[in-house]
């Protein structure tokens, strides 16, 4: 039987449009051709264990990312690292629409030989992982300066673990505009006075 866990349930019905039928499909698969796989959340994004890590993907503004945790030592790299399958890309490159994916039979291979992967125990170089995984962002001075403003907001930053503390800093930080940073930096300290971590409405209740 399926077990779903309901915060990528949340994720999906927060995304925007054109990422639901995407990630919907994409779920399916996973679940067909890797029966025992775990869903949970990672990094603030869906992500599926098996025996490990396996896959996860990510819906962004305009874009769907699909990650292979073992894709860099996959066979099919011709088509599974595309010139654009880098960082927020994902191992497909961007995806716009459920047109872009692969064909489920190319897609069913994938999830098969990353599954076997796991299955056969085979590691992966830590150089090799993949560099949205090991990304780190340093405390800008303008976050910083805003936090200093608020003892609250400062005192549970400075008690979140260094995972809630990069999902925060990588939110702010990867901001597009300058208007953008504020708004999500007056967010982000309106989260941080009620206790909430960047990703709170996935956590489970």
């Amino acid at each position: 039987m399926v077990t779903k866990d309901k915060r990528i349930d949340a994720y999906i019905v927060k995304s925007q449009d054109f990422a639901k039928p995407i990630m919907e499909h994409i779920r399916k698969l996973i679940h067909k051709n890797c029966p025992d796989v775990t869903e949970t959340i990672k990094w603030g994004m869906p992500a599926f264990e098996y025996k490990g890590p396996f896959m996860g993907f990510a819906a962004f503004k305009k874009h769907f990312a699909l990650f292979f945790w073992k894709g860099a030592i996959m066979k099919d790299t011709n088509i599974l690292m595309g010139k654009d399958a880098k960082g927020s890309m994902g191992n497909l490159g961007r995806i716009g629409s459920i047109e872009d994916l692969p064909r489920d039979t190319v897609l069913a291979r994938w999830i098969k030989e990353a599954k076997k992967l796991n299955d056969d125990g085979v590691k992966i170089d830590k150089k090799e992982k993949p560099k949205h995984e090991k990304k780190e962002y340093k405390m800008p001075a303008y976050f910083q300066k805003e936090l200093n403003k608020n003892k609250k907001a400062k005192q549970v930053f400075e008690g979140f673990s260094p995972s809630h503390k990069r999902e925060y800093l990588e939110w702010i930080v990867e901001a597009k505009s300058e208007e953008t940073r504020n708004k999500r930096m007056a967010t982000a300290i309106e989260w941080m006075i009620e206790g909430k971590s960047r990703n709170w409405k996935y956590q489970k209740k």
